[in-house]
């Protein structure tokens, strides 16, 4: 009675995989295939490239803010003995 409960299972299991693997057009997934453009390839490659003149690359400059006067060697070294001191923090601690 086991092994054909077993069997039972593993059948019905296949079939609703089969049945979920043939429904292509489940929740609209093939909805792109259905949609036809209204603009050609010109008219949007130029809103592509007017959009790209414009766009402004929104980086906060801090006004007041000096030129480091250390050089890469030192803080590198600075960052190596913190590491070893264990002063700041290394990898993953939980």
């Amino acid at each position: 009675m086991n092994a054909t409960a077993r069997t039972l299972s593993i059948a019905a299991v296949a079939a609703l995989a089969s049945w979920g693997a043939q429904a292509n057009d489940l929740y609209g997934t093939n909805f792109e295939a259905g949609v036809q453009s209204t603009r050609s390839r010109a008219e949007v490659r130029t809103e592509a490239a007017q959009a790209v003149t414009q766009f402004k690359n929104f980086v906060a400059v801090d006004a007041n803010a000096a030129p480091s006067t250390l050089d890469r060697a030192s803080v590198h070294e600075q960052a190596v003995q913190a590491a070893r001191l264990r002063q700041i923090a290394i990898g993953n601690r939980g």
